[in-house]
């Protein structure tokens, strides 16, 4: 198995290629292992996960000094694709939910710490998206205290939590940093560190609440129209007026399958993502009619179960709300209800 950079990277590029991407985004693949070359010769072009978790952080322009989502999402992207190979010998091409993947620290008395963290909140049964936040927070902490020069918790005291939360603002909202806080107090009073929880509540990170405003009839009439006249591709048509008139929450529309879809009764029955509870709606012709466009005439050709699937290669199911919020928001940017 190739364990250098440069080798990795021709059998990253090969799998893109054999799964249909864009040349586009492999050639931002192949610029993204240039650098990830570069950053590799201090240790002879060899490949570790530590080089990927490094060069995964790498999120700041050097020209600008600002932080780019950009290369945040493609430098971890690439990492993550190296690090499948390096542990099963294949490149995963799996999608990950927005956000996903959790770098993980380096010194041994944090790695130590992340895994029994990790274990407590499994041995708990605390749901994976849980997992996955929770962990998240306290990994990027200890990354943060790592880059500080700080290899052990005993050394961090309140002014290392601001600095933390300080290091967070190029790349979070200040309304979303109450996110931040929500997610890592359960890390701070699993190590019992009374003193650090007491600093991070000083840092007064509030959620900011704001009023949904709700569609008049009237525009709530043109997205249909837009919708049914065709400006509309017929997935995004199909995901838009689910929402609209149905109410599905973006997770039900996501987890959608072929079989929930009643075509004689023109019905669809769930179990509901959130609640559990079962559900079943009549579907009216004008959404029937969508999904009838969308699964006979522009749907890839996949064993997927889930209704609606990536419009470009890899054909997967959508993997988080941000898919639904995109969707229905370039619809409403064609046809847009009042001043939305």
């Amino acid at each position: 198995m190739e364990t250098m950079v440069d080798d990795i990277g021709v059998v990253v590029v090969e799998a893109l290629k054999a799964a249909g991407y864009a040349e586009s985004t492999i050639g931002q693949c192949r610029k993204s292992i240039r650098i990830l070359a570069l950053l590799a010769r201090k240790q002879g072009g060899l490949y570790t996960p530590g080089l990927g978790a490094e060069f995964a952080l790498m999120t700041t322009r050097p020209r600008t000094g600002m932080f780019s989502a950009q290369r945040r999402f493609d430098y971890g992207r690439l990492a993550t694709l190296f690090d499948s190979y390096v542990s099963t010998g294949r490149v995963s091409l799996a999608m990950r939910s927005r956000g996903g993947g959790v770098a993980v620290p380096q010194c041994a008395d944090f790695v130590a710490l992340w895994g029994a963290w990790s274990g407590d909140m499994e041995r708990r049964g605390l749901a994976t998206a849980t997992r996955n936040a929770y962990g998240r927070a306290a990994g990027e902490c200890l990354l943060f205290l790592e880059a500080s020069g700080i290899t052990s918790l005993e050394a961090a005291g309140g002014i290392t939590v601001f600095g933390y939360l300080e290091s967070l603002r190029g790349r979070w909202a200040p309304s979303a940093l109450w996110t931040v806080v929500l997610n890592f107090l359960p890390f701070l009073t699993f190590v019992q560190r009374q003193d650090l929880l007491d600093a991070l509540k000083m840092a007064h990170a509030r959620r900011w609440h704001q009023l949904v405003r709700l569609l008049e009839e009237s525009d709530e009439q043109l997205v249909i129209r837009a919708c049914t006249r065709g400006d509309v591709p017929a997935r995004d048509a199909a995901i838009t007026l689910l929402a609209l008139v149905t109410g599905l929450r973006a997770c039900d529309i996501i987890a959608l399958r072929l079989t929930d879809i009643d075509w004689r009764s023109s019905t669809l029955g769930i179990v509901q993502q959130k609640t559990g509870n079962p559900l079943t709606l009549p579907l009216p012709a004008v959404i029937l009619g969508k999904l009838a466009d969308y699964v006979l005439g522009d749907r890839p050709v996949s064993d997927v179960e889930n209704v609606f699937l990536r419009a470009v290669a890899p054909h997967l199911a959508l993997v988080d709300h941000s898919s639904i919020y995109s969707t229905t928001r370039r619809t409403f940017s064609l046809n847009p209800p009042g001043d939305l």
